[in-house]
């Protein structure tokens, strides 16, 4: 059994994520360069870091090493004029960009939960993900009589055989269908 199932309500702490630490070569074009890319603030310094504050009141702080960078992944989420702008930035920047995380997809963005999602590394390598929806969300043109496998099924052949841009990736349909079968 895990142990937080077994506490109540009144038990579980209120927990969040405050900050993370990002290793660098270095830390002024990395923290930079997110917060450019992100339109965020300039960077601000604390001690031997350079913070780059996001949103929701959690920070990356980048340190600056010479030892080995592990490298990182960060999603991070974003409204649909956000992601317009952040990508217009990364392709003025001119990088490489995918829509999948084992880089098969290059220039291409996902369509994840009916949203948007593309993947591309900070100087360091870092592997950055902007999304619109977060994973698991739902697809909102998904109507919710299709929970039921056959009508997903029949919904998706009557799509493909329209010859109508499909909203979803060979990745979405899988993974209705293995959910769907879930609640079935």
């Amino acid at each position: 059994m895990i142990l937080s199932q077994s506490l109540s309500e009144n038990e579980r702490m209120a927990v969040q994520l405050n900050h993370t630490i990002a290793w660098c070569r270095d830390q002024k074009k990395s923290a930079e360069f997110l917060a450019h890319v992100l339109g965020l603030p300039e960077p601000r310094r604390f001690m031997h870091f350079l913070i780059v504050d996001l949103s929701n009141d959690v920070s990356i702080d980048y340190f600056e090493t010479d030892e080995h960078v592990a490298l990182q992944h960060f999603a991070f989420l974003v409204s649909d004029d956000e992601f317009d702008a952040a990508y217009g930035r990364i392709q003025t920047l001119k990088l490489e960009t995918w829509a999948d995380p084992a880089r098969t997809k290059p220039g291409e963005i996902n369509n994840h939960d009916g949203g948007r999602g593309v993947y591309f590394e900070d100087p360091d390598g870092h592997f950055l993900e902007l999304i619109t929806r977060p994973y698991g969300s739902g697809n909102p043109l998904l109507p919710e009589e299709l929970a039921k496998e056959e009508r997903f099924e029949s919904f998706i052949a009557e799509a493909f055989a329209s010859g109508e841009p499909v909203p979803y990736t060979k990745e979405d349909i899988d993974m209705i269908r293995a959910e769907t079968r879930k609640r079935n």
